[in-house]
């Protein structure tokens, strides 16, 4: 009888380490679920200081001890200037910039001012606000594994609050543990960011004085850019000087559409393989002529209250990216892939310079950048002579479209607008294209037609604008220009297409709206003196 009792007893003991064994087992994994969903869901914590809204929260833990943090740039990962001990290190994103003449100074590291510490000491308490943040959710997410497995399971409800209640305290103690441990340091090292210049780790760009010479008068707005904004491959300029031609501006460019169908003078100063910093920001040597930076120039219309953006294209080497696509069997092997990314990085940082730029120019325009089309639409089948199928193109959009992502991100970062101009159903392999083929002067760039769909695109973001600046008379920035060609206005309110479709001298029968009044003014764009 004995023997029974004990060998029932040590039966209950082995059941019961048997249950206790997996309920710490099931803790623990729900703990370690519980941590891990915490870092995909915790909100990053927003922080302000002196006009930047920054973003903080965590990165995907690596596995190394120590290493940079990831800065959100524009949408691209790029790695922070500051190196952070452990493997649990900080995310950082950019989401709002205001620059003016007191915020420059804490924006970027040059000279004393009270401001200047104001971004150190909010990064590291929204450091501590996202670790507090991620603390909870990750003891919400392990409760709720628990409860789950526990319901799973039928256990008791007593023995449901037990193990809940251990979870609760596991996953806290745990997650504390591995913050202290494992980013302590973190806190520290970001009080060391002073500027976004500490951050990105970067030389900024010196500011770009404007060109010598007097103000230029009556111009509404300007345009910088690349060879799509010049218009390349379309007739010249009436009365081209040697910079217009050294550029290929056109007479058909979206500048000249514009300026016809609104009585504006249009300043257009792009030129064909203008990149951020060698055209727009610098000097541009091209032909043997040395073009001035656009934005020096563009500082001399005092008076131009927007400034349309036409860049990146160039700066991602996207004529050599396309060729090799061309000429290879698959566009998205490893090295193309990691060459594009790397461009992709390098054009973020470039972008941001000329975003600053922008934003502290004295007279305060209204600034429209403007994003890439898609060339090669959903019919690829005249392509496939030039080494294009469908995959490829899909590859190439796909890369436009992260390009177009990073513009638009930007834009927004700043308070821009964006314009969006849609090729859609005139592609390269339709009837009525708005892109040149191989055959054509500037292959892939807008026809006169396609030039018209961007100054459309254009035409309505600046309506945008306008309605915006109405509701909202208080913003700092000046208004942009009125369009003024007596268009229609559109279901939404914004300007119509009929003005800028007759500006274009013509295009309508080649795919352009073709219902315009035929009392189109025809102002001439400005020329860069």
């Amino acid at each position: 009888m004995g023997l029974v009792r004990c060998g029932n007893g040590r039966a209950r003991w082995l059941r019961r380490g048997r249950n206790l064994l997996l309920a710490a087992v099931l803790i623990a994994v729900a703990s370690a679920a519980g941590i891990w969903l915490a870092v995909r869901l915790t909100p990053m914590q927003s922080v302000s200081a002196a006009g930047q809204n920054v973003q903080v929260g965590a990165a995907q833990p690596g596995l190394s001890r120590s290493g940079p943090g990831e800065l959100d740039l524009f949408g691209e990962a790029i790695p922070t200037q500051p190196r952070f001990d452990g493997p649990i290190r900080p995310k950082l994103k950019l989401a709002h910039i205001t620059l003016d003449s007191q915020v420059n100074q804490a924006f970027h590291a040059d000279g004393d001012n009270a401001l200047v510490p104001m971004l150190s000491r909010q990064l590291a308490a929204g450091w501590k606000r996202y670790c507090i943040w991620e603390t909870l959710v990750a003891a919400g997410c392990a409760g709720v594994i628990t409860i789950a497995i526990a319901g799973a399971g039928r256990t008791s409800h007593r023995t449901m609050l037990t193990m809940l209640a251990a979870t609760l305290v596991t996953v806290s103690a745990a997650n504390a543990a591995g913050v202290y441990l494992l980013a302590s340091g973190t806190p520290r090292a970001l009080r060391q960011v002073h500027t976004l210049d500490d951050l990105v780790g970067r030389t900024r760009a010196e500011p770009v004085p404007a060109a010598k010479g007097p103000a230029l008068p009556g111009i509404h707005a300007v345009v910088i850019g690349d060879s799509t904004a010049a218009g390349i491959g379309n007739p010249l300029v009436e009365h081209p000087t040697a910079l217009d031609r050294t550029c290929g501006r056109s007479s058909d460019a979206y500048a000249a559409d514009l300026a016809a169908a609104n009585g504006w003078k249009v300043l257009n100063l792009a030129c064909q393989g203008a990149t951020v910093s060698d055209g727009i920001l610098g000097v541009q040597v091209r032909g043997g002529k040395v073009v001035p930076p656009q934005l020096a120039v563009a500082q001399r219309a005092t008076g131009a209250s927007t400034v349309i953006v036409s860049i990146g294209a160039n700066d991602m080497n996207w004529g050599l990216l396309t060729g090799l696509c061309a000429a290879a069997p698959v566009c998205d092997d490893d090295a193309s892939t990691a060459y594009f990314k790397e461009e992709l990085a390098g054009f973020t940082q470039d972008y941001l310079d000329l975003l600053e730029q922008l934003a502290a120019l004295p007279h305060h325009p209204a600034v429209l950048v403007n994003e890439y089309y898609d060339p090669f639409g959903p019919d690829t089948g005249c392509l496939k002579k030039d080494g294009i199928t469908r995959e490829k193109a899909d590859v190439l959009g796909s890369r436009l479209s992260d390009l177009n992502a990073v513009l638009e991100s930007g834009a927004a970062t700043f308070h821009f607008a964006v314009a969006r101009p849609g090729f859609e159903g005139h592609e390269l392999c339709s009837k009525q294209p708005f892109v040149q083929d191989a055959t054509g002067k500037a292959p892939l760039h807008p026809t006169a037609a396609g030039e018209l769909a961007i100054a459309l695109a254009d035409q309505q973001a600046l309506g945008t604008i306008e309605a915006d600046r109405a509701a909202h008379p208080d913003r700092t920035a000046q208004p942009g220009p009125t369009p003024t060609g007596g268009g229609t206005p559109g279901t939404n309110g914004s300007p119509g297409a009929g003005p800028a479709a007759t500006a274009a001298g013509g295009v309508a029968g080649a795919g352009a709206p073709a219902n315009t009044p035929a009392n189109t003014p025809t102002t001439a764009p400005a020329r860069e003196p």
